[in-house]
């Protein structure tokens, strides 16, 4: 997935390197009017320092950047420290996609950031 996604012009990843080691990525697709969150992922031993936001943050710049309405992402109900941290960089709860996700069963919460707020037009 990760090569297919890379080689498309309409996809973006950013990583977060340490010390020459790769410690975190966040991948989106960008479709039309809106970017997808496809993941964010922090190694463990490196998480609370930041890097996940920022990580994110690129990915709201390149919206902006593209004129894109919002960006939006899926995240499992449990992982609250994830809702925690989307919602301080202003995403909303908009919806939920029962059993979203498998191993185990799940239901995803739709996380939406609008951003023609950010716009400098």
């Amino acid at each position: 997935m990760f090569v297919s996604d890379i080689n498309n012009e309409h996809t973006c990843y950013f990583v977060a390197v340490v010390d020459d080691v790769v410690v975190g990525y966040c991948g989106m697709w960008l479709a039309v009017d809106q970017g997808q969150i496809t993941n964010v992922a922090v190694d463990p031993s490196y998480r609370n320092q930041g890097i996940a936001t920022s990580l994110i943050n690129n990915l709201i710049e390149v919206c902006i950047d593209n004129n894109l309405e919002s960006i939006t992402l899926e995240v499992r109900e449990s992982n609250v420290s994830a809702i925690n941290l989307y919602t301080k960089l202003g995403f909303t709860n908009v919806g939920c996609r029962n059993n979203y996700y498998k191993n185990p069963t799940e239901n995803g919460i739709l996380m939406t950031k609008f951003l023609n707020f950010e716009r400098n037009d």
